[in-house]
Protein backbone atom coordinates (compact mmCIF):
# COMPACT_ATOMS: atom_id res chain seq x y z
CA UNK A 1 0.00 0.00 0.00
CA UNK A 2 2.76 2.63 0.69
CA UNK A 3 4.10 1.89 -2.58
CA UNK A 4 1.29 1.88 -4.88
CA UNK A 5 0.12 5.23 -2.86
CA UNK A 6 2.34 7.82 -4.60
CA UNK A 7 1.40 6.48 -8.28
CA UNK A 8 -2.08 7.01 -7.43
CA UNK A 9 -1.49 10.50 -6.07
CA UNK A 10 0.53 11.39 -9.51
CA UNK A 11 -2.14 9.97 -11.94
CA UNK A 12 -4.80 12.09 -10.87
CA UNK A 13 -2.94 14.75 -10.77
CA UNK A 14 -1.98 14.49 -14.69
CA UNK A 15 -5.49 13.63 -15.11
CA UNK A 16 -6.73 16.88 -13.15
CA UNK A 17 -4.08 18.99 -15.33
CA UNK A 18 -5.52 17.40 -18.59
CA UNK A 19 -9.36 18.39 -17.20
CA UNK A 20 -8.40 22.01 -16.42
CA UNK A 21 -5.84 22.36 -19.59
CA UNK A 22 -9.35 21.66 -22.05
CA UNK A 23 -11.36 23.71 -20.21
CA UNK A 24 -9.77 26.33 -20.19
CA UNK A 25 -9.19 26.09 -24.20
CA UNK A 26 -13.30 25.31 -24.57
CA UNK A 27 -13.39 28.65 -22.57
CA UNK A 28 -11.20 30.43 -24.37
CA UNK A 29 -12.75 29.54 -27.97
CA UNK A 30 -15.92 30.44 -26.97
CA UNK A 31 -14.13 34.32 -25.72
CA UNK A 32 -12.87 34.17 -28.84
CA UNK A 33 -16.20 33.41 -31.29
CA UNK A 34 -18.11 35.90 -29.29
CA UNK A 35 -15.50 38.67 -29.74
CA UNK A 36 -15.05 37.83 -33.40
CA UNK A 37 -19.06 37.99 -33.88
CA UNK A 38 -18.66 41.37 -32.23
CA UNK A 39 -16.32 42.83 -34.49
CA UNK A 40 -18.38 41.60 -37.43
CA UNK A 41 -21.36 43.47 -36.02
CA UNK A 42 -19.22 46.41 -36.27
CA UNK A 43 -19.63 46.99 -31.92
CA UNK A 44 -17.28 47.93 -29.48
CA UNK A 45 -14.50 46.19 -27.55
CA UNK A 46 -14.91 46.18 -23.92
CA UNK A 47 -11.80 45.75 -22.07
CA UNK A 48 -12.84 46.24 -18.70
CA UNK A 49 -15.75 46.14 -16.52
CA UNK A 50 -17.15 49.56 -15.27
CA UNK A 51 -18.45 49.92 -11.35
CA UNK A 52 -19.84 53.45 -10.77
CA UNK A 53 -18.99 54.87 -7.49
CA UNK A 54 -20.39 57.47 -5.76
CA UNK A 55 -18.02 60.30 -4.35
CA UNK A 56 -17.56 60.69 -0.84
CA UNK A 57 -20.03 63.43 1.29
CA UNK A 58 -17.60 66.35 2.55
CA UNK A 59 -19.30 67.60 5.42
CA UNK A 60 -19.95 70.78 6.48
CA UNK A 61 -18.62 71.57 10.18
CA UNK A 62 -20.11 74.77 11.66
CA UNK A 63 -18.19 76.24 14.33
CA UNK A 64 -20.14 78.41 16.37
CA UNK A 65 -18.89 81.81 16.87
CA UNK A 66 -19.99 85.14 19.17
CA UNK A 67 -21.48 87.88 17.22
CA UNK A 68 -19.80 91.14 17.35
CA UNK A 69 -21.62 93.69 19.79
CA UNK A 70 -22.98 97.03 18.12
CA UNK A 71 -21.58 100.21 19.71
CA UNK A 72 -23.91 102.48 17.41
CA UNK A 73 -26.50 104.48 18.84
CA UNK A 74 -29.58 104.58 16.86
CA UNK A 75 -30.90 107.94 16.52
CA UNK A 76 -34.47 108.43 16.46
CA UNK A 77 -36.27 112.00 15.61
CA UNK A 78 -39.71 112.06 17.15
CA UNK A 79 -42.83 114.22 15.27
CA UNK A 80 -44.76 114.76 18.74
CA UNK A 81 -48.27 116.55 17.10
CA UNK A 82 -49.98 119.79 18.65
CA UNK A 83 -52.13 119.10 21.27
CA UNK A 84 -55.33 120.64 20.95
CA UNK A 85 -56.50 121.53 24.55
CA UNK A 86 -60.25 123.05 24.88
CA UNK A 87 -59.34 125.48 27.45
CA UNK A 88 -55.91 128.22 27.89
CA UNK A 89 -54.46 128.77 31.11
CA UNK A 90 -52.84 131.67 32.57
CA UNK A 91 -51.06 131.52 35.93
CA UNK A 92 -51.98 134.25 38.51
CA UNK A 93 -49.17 136.61 39.52
CA UNK A 94 -49.13 137.23 43.54
CA UNK A 95 -51.20 140.22 44.48
CA UNK A 96 -52.69 141.36 47.28
CA UNK A 97 -54.62 138.71 48.18
CA UNK A 98 -52.41 135.20 47.38
CA UNK A 99 -54.63 133.26 45.62
CA UNK A 100 -53.44 129.80 44.56
CA UNK A 101 -53.73 129.29 40.74
CA UNK A 102 -56.52 126.73 40.12
CA UNK A 103 -55.13 123.44 39.19
CA UNK A 104 -58.93 121.98 38.50
CA UNK A 105 -58.80 119.65 35.28
CA UNK A 106 -61.70 120.14 32.49
CA UNK A 107 -61.02 117.72 30.51
CA UNK A 108 -63.69 115.68 28.79
CA UNK A 109 -66.03 118.99 29.35
CA UNK A 110 -66.38 121.72 26.94
CA UNK A 111 -67.59 124.43 28.99
CA UNK A 112 -67.36 125.05 33.26
CA UNK A 113 -68.74 127.86 35.35
CA UNK A 114 -67.03 128.11 39.26
CA UNK A 115 -68.46 130.26 41.38
CA UNK A 116 -67.21 130.92 44.81
CA UNK A 117 -67.37 133.81 47.82
CA UNK A 118 -65.24 134.31 50.76
CA UNK A 119 -63.96 136.64 53.27
CA UNK A 120 -63.13 139.79 52.88
CA UNK A 121 -66.25 140.44 51.00
CA UNK A 122 -64.26 137.96 47.67
CA UNK A 123 -66.61 137.45 44.79
CA UNK A 124 -64.95 135.07 42.35
CA UNK A 125 -66.52 133.80 39.01
CA UNK A 126 -64.67 132.06 36.57
CA UNK A 127 -66.29 130.52 33.23
CA UNK A 128 -65.00 128.83 30.04
CA UNK A 129 -67.15 127.77 26.65
CA UNK A 130 -65.17 125.78 23.87
CA UNK A 131 -66.68 125.32 20.10
CA UNK A 132 -65.48 123.55 17.15
CA UNK A 133 -64.62 119.67 16.98
CA UNK A 134 -60.46 120.00 18.40
CA UNK A 135 -59.58 118.82 14.79
CA UNK A 136 -60.80 121.29 12.07
CA UNK A 137 -61.44 124.46 14.33
CA UNK A 138 -61.55 125.28 17.99
CA UNK A 139 -62.66 127.99 19.86
CA UNK A 140 -62.51 129.17 23.21
CA UNK A 141 -64.03 132.01 25.39
CA UNK A 142 -62.95 132.44 29.12
CA UNK A 143 -64.03 135.29 31.89
CA UNK A 144 -62.73 135.68 35.16
CA UNK A 145 -63.75 138.06 38.17
CA UNK A 146 -62.48 138.65 41.30
CA UNK A 147 -62.30 141.33 43.61
CA UNK A 148 -61.46 141.42 47.53
CA UNK A 149 -62.09 144.88 50.30
CA UNK A 150 -59.96 144.79 53.24
CA UNK A 151 -61.02 145.06 56.85
CA UNK A 152 -57.76 145.97 58.90
CA UNK A 153 -56.76 148.89 56.44
CA UNK A 154 -58.78 151.47 54.60
CA UNK A 155 -58.90 151.29 50.63
CA UNK A 156 -57.12 148.18 50.64
CA UNK A 157 -58.74 146.73 48.12
CA UNK A 158 -58.64 145.45 44.49
CA UNK A 159 -60.56 143.93 41.67
CA UNK A 160 -59.19 142.01 38.01
CA UNK A 161 -61.48 140.91 35.26
CA UNK A 162 -59.99 139.07 31.99
CA UNK A 163 -62.21 138.51 29.38
CA UNK A 164 -60.37 136.23 26.27
CA UNK A 165 -61.43 134.55 23.09
CA UNK A 166 -58.68 132.93 21.11
CA UNK A 167 -59.72 130.40 18.04
CA UNK A 168 -57.30 127.61 15.27
CA UNK A 169 -58.02 126.57 12.46
CA UNK A 170 -56.48 123.26 11.40
CA UNK A 171 -55.77 122.33 8.22
CA UNK A 172 -54.08 119.13 6.86
CA UNK A 173 -50.54 120.07 7.48
CA UNK A 174 -50.83 123.90 9.27
CA UNK A 175 -52.39 125.78 11.72
CA UNK A 176 -54.39 129.80 11.54
CA UNK A 177 -54.78 130.80 14.65
CA UNK A 178 -55.95 134.40 17.11
CA UNK A 179 -57.13 135.63 19.86
CA UNK A 180 -58.62 138.91 21.41
CA UNK A 181 -58.23 140.44 25.06
CA UNK A 182 -59.59 142.82 27.18
CA UNK A 183 -58.24 142.77 30.81
CA UNK A 184 -58.70 145.43 33.65
CA UNK A 185 -56.19 145.92 37.01
CA UNK A 186 -58.04 148.37 39.83
CA UNK A 187 -55.99 148.74 42.82
CA UNK A 188 -55.68 151.88 45.65
CA UNK A 189 -52.82 153.35 47.19
CA UNK A 190 -53.52 152.52 50.53
CA UNK A 191 -49.90 152.33 51.86
CA UNK A 192 -50.39 155.83 52.97
CA UNK A 193 -50.70 157.52 56.74
CA UNK A 194 -53.99 156.83 57.54
CA UNK A 195 -54.15 158.72 60.49
CA UNK A 196 -52.79 162.06 59.20
CA UNK A 197 -54.73 161.88 56.21
CA UNK A 198 -58.26 160.40 57.30
CA UNK A 199 -60.28 162.68 54.57
CA UNK A 200 -58.52 161.01 51.43
CA UNK A 201 -61.39 160.40 48.51
CA UNK A 202 -60.69 157.08 47.42
CA UNK A 203 -60.80 157.84 43.76
CA UNK A 204 -57.67 159.85 44.49
CA UNK A 205 -56.10 156.86 45.41
CA UNK A 206 -57.33 154.34 42.45
CA UNK A 207 -54.69 152.98 40.36
CA UNK A 208 -56.46 151.57 37.59
CA UNK A 209 -54.80 149.64 34.56
CA UNK A 210 -56.51 148.35 31.20
CA UNK A 211 -55.37 146.49 28.59
CA UNK A 212 -56.85 145.46 24.63
CA UNK A 213 -54.51 142.64 23.47
CA UNK A 214 -54.96 141.39 19.66
CA UNK A 215 -52.79 138.76 18.55
CA UNK A 216 -52.50 136.14 15.72
CA UNK A 217 -50.30 133.80 13.64
CA UNK A 218 -49.48 131.10 11.55
CA UNK A 219 -47.59 127.81 11.74
CA UNK A 220 -46.95 124.30 10.47
CA UNK A 221 -48.20 121.81 12.36
CA UNK A 222 -45.69 119.29 10.48
CA UNK A 223 -42.60 119.53 8.59
CA UNK A 224 -43.15 120.13 4.47
CA UNK A 225 -41.24 118.49 2.22
CA UNK A 226 -38.19 120.64 2.49
CA UNK A 227 -37.75 120.40 6.53
CA UNK A 228 -38.91 123.88 7.47
CA UNK A 229 -40.93 124.75 10.47
CA UNK A 230 -42.49 128.31 10.68
CA UNK A 231 -44.41 130.16 12.88
CA UNK A 232 -44.59 133.94 11.97
CA UNK A 233 -47.05 136.00 14.56
CA UNK A 234 -47.97 139.29 15.37
CA UNK A 235 -49.00 140.77 18.87
CA UNK A 236 -50.86 144.30 18.95
CA UNK A 237 -51.39 145.45 22.49
CA UNK A 238 -52.93 148.86 23.87
CA UNK A 239 -52.35 149.80 27.57
CA UNK A 240 -53.28 152.37 29.23
CA UNK A 241 -53.42 153.93 32.98
CA UNK A 242 -56.45 156.41 34.79
CA UNK A 243 -53.76 159.18 34.74
CA UNK A 244 -54.23 158.67 30.65
CA UNK A 245 -50.52 157.17 30.20
CA UNK A 246 -50.69 155.01 27.61
CA UNK A 247 -48.73 152.48 25.47
CA UNK A 248 -49.11 150.98 22.12
CA UNK A 249 -46.95 147.83 21.27
CA UNK A 250 -46.44 145.48 18.45
CA UNK A 251 -44.45 142.35 18.68
CA UNK A 252 -43.38 140.68 15.91
CA UNK A 253 -41.92 137.36 15.37
CA UNK A 254 -41.09 135.37 12.29
CA UNK A 255 -38.95 131.85 13.60
CA UNK A 256 -37.62 129.32 10.83
CA UNK A 257 -36.21 126.25 11.44
CA UNK A 258 -34.86 123.90 8.76
CA UNK A 259 -33.77 120.17 9.80
CA UNK A 260 -30.17 119.41 8.21
CA UNK A 261 -29.95 115.33 8.08
CA UNK A 262 -30.34 113.40 11.43
CA UNK A 263 -28.64 115.71 13.64
CA UNK A 264 -28.10 119.85 12.68
CA UNK A 265 -30.73 122.04 12.55
CA UNK A 266 -30.71 125.94 11.59
CA UNK A 267 -33.04 128.08 13.08
CA UNK A 268 -33.46 131.72 12.30
CA UNK A 269 -35.87 133.98 14.41
CA UNK A 270 -36.62 137.89 13.94
CA UNK A 271 -38.04 139.42 16.06
CA UNK A 272 -39.47 143.15 16.69
CA UNK A 273 -40.69 144.89 19.81
CA UNK A 274 -41.96 148.53 19.08
CA UNK A 275 -43.34 150.58 21.64
CA UNK A 276 -45.28 153.85 21.66
CA UNK A 277 -45.53 155.81 24.84
CA UNK A 278 -47.37 158.64 25.56
CA UNK A 279 -49.09 160.87 28.09
CA UNK A 280 -52.28 162.97 27.51
CA UNK A 281 -52.79 165.36 30.15
CA UNK A 282 -50.96 163.67 32.96
CA UNK A 283 -48.65 166.59 33.10
CA UNK A 284 -47.99 169.67 31.23
CA UNK A 285 -46.21 169.51 27.58
CA UNK A 286 -47.22 166.01 27.02
CA UNK A 287 -44.25 163.91 26.57
CA UNK A 288 -43.98 161.01 23.72
CA UNK A 289 -41.44 158.38 23.25
CA UNK A 290 -40.70 155.48 20.97
CA UNK A 291 -38.77 152.54 22.78
CA UNK A 292 -38.06 150.01 20.07
CA UNK A 293 -35.83 146.98 20.01
CA UNK A 294 -35.19 144.88 16.92
CA UNK A 295 -33.50 141.15 16.62
CA UNK A 296 -31.78 138.71 14.24
CA UNK A 297 -31.14 135.78 15.90
CA UNK A 298 -29.63 132.59 13.78
CA UNK A 299 -28.03 129.37 15.48
CA UNK A 300 -27.11 126.11 14.75
CA UNK A 301 -28.63 123.02 16.53
CA UNK A 302 -26.80 119.92 17.10
CA UNK A 303 -28.59 116.99 19.04
CA UNK A 304 -26.96 113.51 19.48
CA UNK A 305 -28.24 111.24 22.39
CA UNK A 306 -25.37 112.43 24.87
CA UNK A 307 -25.20 115.75 23.71
CA UNK A 308 -27.71 118.93 22.52
CA UNK A 309 -25.30 122.24 21.79
CA UNK A 310 -27.03 125.45 20.30
CA UNK A 311 -24.65 127.80 18.65
CA UNK A 312 -25.21 131.47 17.50
CA UNK A 313 -25.43 134.81 18.07
CA UNK A 314 -28.27 137.56 18.20
CA UNK A 315 -27.73 141.10 16.71
CA UNK A 316 -29.80 143.83 18.18
CA UNK A 317 -30.58 146.98 17.97
CA UNK A 318 -31.91 148.74 21.24
CA UNK A 319 -33.47 151.94 20.14
CA UNK A 320 -30.91 152.22 17.26
CA UNK A 321 -27.75 150.94 19.50
CA UNK A 322 -26.38 148.00 18.39
CA UNK A 323 -24.81 145.10 20.53
CA UNK A 324 -23.94 141.62 19.31
CA UNK A 325 -25.41 139.21 22.02
CA UNK A 326 -24.16 135.74 22.56
CA UNK A 327 -26.88 133.20 22.42
CA UNK A 328 -24.49 130.09 23.22
CA UNK A 329 -25.75 126.70 25.77
CA UNK A 330 -24.95 123.12 25.43
CA UNK A 331 -25.98 119.93 27.59
CA UNK A 332 -24.52 116.62 27.97
CA UNK A 333 -25.73 113.82 28.87
CA UNK A 334 -22.69 111.09 30.65
CA UNK A 335 -22.67 108.25 29.30
CA UNK A 336 -24.64 105.43 31.42
CA UNK A 337 -25.95 107.89 33.80
CA UNK A 338 -29.16 109.59 34.52
CA UNK A 339 -26.84 112.78 35.17
CA UNK A 340 -26.91 116.32 32.46
CA UNK A 341 -23.93 118.81 32.82
CA UNK A 342 -25.61 122.15 31.27
CA UNK A 343 -23.94 125.90 30.39
CA UNK A 344 -24.17 128.40 28.67
CA UNK A 345 -23.86 132.07 27.81
CA UNK A 346 -26.40 133.83 27.15
CA UNK A 347 -27.78 137.69 26.16
CA UNK A 348 -30.80 139.45 26.02
CA UNK A 349 -33.14 142.42 25.86
CA UNK A 350 -36.02 143.15 28.73
CA UNK A 351 -38.07 146.17 27.87
CA UNK A 352 -38.90 147.94 31.00
CA UNK A 353 -42.42 149.34 29.15
CA UNK A 354 -45.30 150.55 31.42
CA UNK A 355 -46.79 146.83 31.30
CA UNK A 356 -43.90 145.18 32.34
CA UNK A 357 -43.33 146.81 35.09
CA UNK A 358 -46.93 147.58 36.39
CA UNK A 359 -46.93 143.14 36.55
CA UNK A 360 -44.22 143.47 39.33
CA UNK A 361 -45.49 146.36 40.95
CA UNK A 362 -48.82 147.40 40.91
CA UNK A 363 -48.43 150.85 42.97
CA UNK A 364 -46.01 152.13 40.00
CA UNK A 365 -46.42 155.66 39.12
CA UNK A 366 -45.92 156.01 34.96
CA UNK A 367 -42.42 156.74 34.34
CA UNK A 368 -41.40 159.22 32.08
CA UNK A 369 -38.43 157.26 30.77
CA UNK A 370 -37.84 154.14 29.52
CA UNK A 371 -34.51 152.17 29.63
CA UNK A 372 -34.24 148.62 28.79
CA UNK A 373 -32.09 146.33 30.55
CA UNK A 374 -29.87 144.35 28.83
CA UNK A 375 -28.49 140.60 30.51
CA UNK A 376 -25.41 138.51 30.14
CA UNK A 377 -25.61 135.57 32.16
CA UNK A 378 -22.98 132.95 32.17
CA UNK A 379 -24.33 129.74 33.76
CA UNK A 380 -23.13 126.61 34.27
CA UNK A 381 -24.82 123.40 36.23
CA UNK A 382 -26.20 119.66 36.09
CA UNK A 383 -29.52 117.80 35.22
CA UNK A 384 -30.72 114.19 36.72
CA UNK A 385 -33.40 112.01 36.43
CA UNK A 386 -33.93 109.46 39.39
CA UNK A 387 -36.24 106.32 38.69
CA UNK A 388 -39.31 107.09 36.78
CA UNK A 389 -41.00 110.36 38.41
CA UNK A 390 -38.00 112.17 40.13
CA UNK A 391 -36.22 114.98 38.47
CA UNK A 392 -33.57 117.53 39.72
CA UNK A 393 -32.03 120.48 38.49
CA UNK A 394 -29.21 122.99 39.39
CA UNK A 395 -27.38 125.66 38.16
CA UNK A 396 -25.46 128.57 39.01
CA UNK A 397 -24.61 132.00 37.17
CA UNK A 398 -23.52 135.10 37.13
CA UNK A 399 -25.29 137.69 35.10
CA UNK A 400 -24.09 141.57 34.19
CA UNK A 401 -26.81 144.06 33.85
CA UNK A 402 -26.55 147.50 31.83
CA UNK A 403 -29.46 149.89 32.57
CA UNK A 404 -31.38 148.00 35.14
CA UNK A 405 -34.76 149.50 36.70
CA UNK A 406 -34.74 149.21 40.08
CA UNK A 407 -38.49 149.88 42.16
CA UNK A 408 -37.75 152.39 44.86
CA UNK A 409 -40.54 154.06 46.73
CA UNK A 410 -41.23 157.88 46.73
CA UNK A 411 -40.35 159.63 49.24
CA UNK A 412 -40.01 162.76 47.69
CA UNK A 413 -43.65 164.27 48.88
CA UNK A 414 -43.81 165.79 52.42
CA UNK A 415 -45.77 163.12 54.41
CA UNK A 416 -46.62 159.72 51.89
CA UNK A 417 -44.27 157.74 50.43
CA UNK A 418 -46.72 155.27 49.27
CA UNK A 419 -45.66 155.24 45.54
CA UNK A 420 -42.88 154.08 43.66
CA UNK A 421 -40.88 155.11 40.80
CA UNK A 422 -38.41 153.66 38.16
CA UNK A 423 -34.50 154.68 38.81
CA UNK A 424 -32.02 153.64 36.44
CA UNK A 425 -29.11 151.25 37.58
CA UNK A 426 -26.03 151.68 34.58
CA UNK A 427 -24.27 148.30 36.26
CA UNK A 428 -24.82 146.38 38.41
CA UNK A 429 -23.82 142.34 38.51
CA UNK A 430 -25.90 139.39 40.30
CA UNK A 431 -24.34 136.08 41.33
CA UNK A 432 -27.83 133.42 41.07
CA UNK A 433 -28.29 130.15 42.08
CA UNK A 434 -31.42 128.17 41.62
CA UNK A 435 -32.39 124.76 41.92
CA UNK A 436 -35.53 122.79 41.16
CA UNK A 437 -37.53 119.60 41.58
CA UNK A 438 -40.54 117.56 40.67
CA UNK A 439 -42.15 114.22 41.55
CA UNK A 440 -45.04 113.44 38.99
CA UNK A 441 -46.86 110.19 39.74
CA UNK A 442 -49.31 110.18 36.21
CA UNK A 443 -51.91 112.98 37.41
CA UNK A 444 -52.34 111.63 40.83
CA UNK A 445 -49.26 113.26 42.56
CA UNK A 446 -47.59 116.22 41.78
CA UNK A 447 -44.53 118.17 43.50
CA UNK A 448 -42.42 120.66 42.29
CA UNK A 449 -40.35 123.36 44.58
CA UNK A 450 -37.71 125.92 43.34
CA UNK A 451 -35.44 127.74 45.04
CA UNK A 452 -33.36 131.67 43.78
CA UNK A 453 -31.22 133.55 45.82
CA UNK A 454 -29.74 136.52 44.12
CA UNK A 455 -27.00 138.37 45.11
CA UNK A 456 -26.02 142.02 43.73
CA UNK A 457 -23.17 143.59 43.60
CA UNK A 458 -21.06 146.01 41.92
CA UNK A 459 -23.87 148.35 41.87
CA UNK A 460 -23.04 152.20 40.32
CA UNK A 461 -25.70 154.28 40.64
CA UNK A 462 -27.80 153.23 43.65
CA UNK A 463 -26.45 152.14 47.82
CA UNK A 464 -28.93 149.02 47.02
CA UNK A 465 -31.10 147.17 44.87
CA UNK A 466 -34.10 148.71 45.54
CA UNK A 467 -37.07 146.25 45.44
CA UNK A 468 -35.45 142.97 44.73
CA UNK A 469 -35.73 139.78 46.40
CA UNK A 470 -32.37 138.02 47.81
CA UNK A 471 -34.48 135.03 48.25
CA UNK A 472 -37.59 133.36 46.39
CA UNK A 473 -39.20 129.70 47.21
CA UNK A 474 -42.08 128.34 45.89
CA UNK A 475 -43.48 124.70 45.69
CA UNK A 476 -46.75 123.01 44.47
CA UNK A 477 -48.74 119.64 45.66
CA UNK A 478 -51.86 118.22 43.78
CA UNK A 479 -52.61 114.93 44.70
CA UNK A 480 -56.01 113.21 44.00
CA UNK A 481 -56.26 111.04 47.45
CA UNK A 482 -59.21 109.63 45.88
CA UNK A 483 -61.31 109.25 42.88
CA UNK A 484 -63.44 112.37 43.53
CA UNK A 485 -61.06 114.08 46.01
CA UNK A 486 -58.43 116.39 45.20
CA UNK A 487 -55.76 118.27 47.58
CA UNK A 488 -53.54 121.28 46.93
CA UNK A 489 -51.31 123.26 48.96
CA UNK A 490 -49.08 125.81 47.80
CA UNK A 491 -46.17 127.49 50.01
CA UNK A 492 -44.52 131.02 48.86
CA UNK A 493 -41.34 131.69 50.99
CA UNK A 494 -39.00 135.25 49.93
CA UNK A 495 -36.59 137.16 51.87
CA UNK A 496 -36.91 140.70 52.66
CA UNK A 497 -35.86 143.67 49.87
CA UNK A 498 -34.28 147.15 50.93
CA UNK A 499 -36.20 150.59 51.07
CA UNK A 500 -35.64 154.12 51.49
CA UNK A 501 -36.42 155.52 54.65
CA UNK A 502 -37.31 160.04 55.17
CA UNK A 503 -34.12 161.49 55.83
CA UNK A 504 -32.59 158.55 52.90
CA UNK A 505 -31.79 156.12 55.34
CA UNK A 506 -32.68 152.32 54.35
CA UNK A 507 -34.34 149.33 55.88
CA UNK A 508 -35.45 146.16 54.98
CA UNK A 509 -38.60 144.43 55.09
CA UNK A 510 -38.93 141.19 56.97
CA UNK A 511 -40.16 138.95 54.36
CA UNK A 512 -42.82 136.78 54.27
CA UNK A 513 -44.26 133.24 54.35
CA UNK A 514 -47.63 132.53 52.56
CA UNK A 515 -49.34 128.74 52.77
CA UNK A 516 -52.32 128.02 50.84
CA UNK A 517 -54.51 124.73 50.69
CA UNK A 518 -57.20 123.75 49.04
CA UNK A 519 -59.60 120.81 48.31
CA UNK A 520 -61.97 119.63 45.44
CA UNK A 521 -64.53 116.87 45.79
CA UNK A 522 -66.57 115.55 43.07
CA UNK A 523 -69.93 115.48 43.67
CA UNK A 524 -70.68 113.36 40.27
CA UNK A 525 -69.43 114.32 36.42
CA UNK A 526 -71.07 117.93 36.53
CA UNK A 527 -70.81 119.54 40.17
CA UNK A 528 -67.56 119.54 42.33
CA UNK A 529 -67.30 121.65 45.22
CA UNK A 530 -63.99 123.46 45.76
CA UNK A 531 -62.67 125.21 49.10
CA UNK A 532 -59.28 127.74 49.54
CA UNK A 533 -57.38 128.80 52.95
CA UNK A 534 -55.13 131.04 51.81
CA UNK A 535 -52.52 132.53 53.83
CA UNK A 536 -52.86 130.16 56.39
CA UNK A 537 -50.16 131.84 58.87
CA UNK A 538 -52.13 135.11 58.93
CA UNK A 539 -48.50 136.14 57.84
CA UNK A 540 -49.47 139.94 56.70
CA UNK A 541 -45.94 140.35 55.31
CA UNK A 542 -44.85 143.51 53.13
CA UNK A 543 -43.88 142.65 49.43
CA UNK A 544 -43.75 146.31 49.02
CA UNK A 545 -43.08 148.96 51.80
CA UNK A 546 -46.30 150.29 53.11
CA UNK A 547 -48.51 147.40 51.40
CA UNK A 548 -49.44 144.74 53.71
CA UNK A 549 -51.62 141.94 52.51
CA UNK A 550 -54.47 139.71 53.42
CA UNK A 551 -54.26 137.36 56.49
CA UNK A 552 -56.13 133.68 56.53
CA UNK A 553 -58.85 134.41 53.97
CA UNK A 554 -61.41 131.30 52.67
CA UNK A 555 -63.43 131.39 49.44
CA UNK A 556 -65.38 128.61 48.91
CA UNK A 557 -67.91 127.46 46.33
CA UNK A 558 -69.20 125.16 43.27
CA UNK A 559 -68.07 124.01 39.92
CA UNK A 560 -70.48 123.12 37.11
CA UNK A 561 -69.04 121.59 34.16
CA UNK A 562 -71.36 120.58 31.07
Amino acid sequence: MQYLQPIHINKLNMYSRISAFIVFSICSLQGMAQRDSVKVAGGIDITSAYKPVLRNAVKINFSGSQLSADTSRPVFNYNVPSQNLFYAYQPISLRPLALAQDSNLYLGNRHYVKAGFGSYTTPYVKAGFSFGDGRTSLVNITGSYIGSKGNDIKFQDYSRINIKGAGSYFGEKNEVYGSAAVRQDKYYLYGYDHNKYPNIEKDDIRNQYEEINIAGGFRNTKPNDMGFSYNPNVDISYFTSKDKASETTIRLNVPVEKTLGESFRAKVEVAADLTKFSTIGYIPNNIKFNNNVVSIAPSIIYTSPLVKINGGVTPTWNNGDFTLLPNIHAEAQLPEKNFALQGGWIGRYTKNTLKNLVEVNPYLTPALFQNNTKEMEYYGGIKATLGKHFNFSAKAGLVQYTNLALLINDTSGVDNDNKFTVVNESKAKNFRIHGDISYINQDKFTFTAGLTLNGYTNLKDNDKAWGTIPMEFTSSVRWWAFQRFMFKADLYLFGGSKYIQKGNTFKTTDGGTDLSIGAEYRINKQFSLWLDANNIFNDKYERWHNYQVYGLNLVGGILIKF
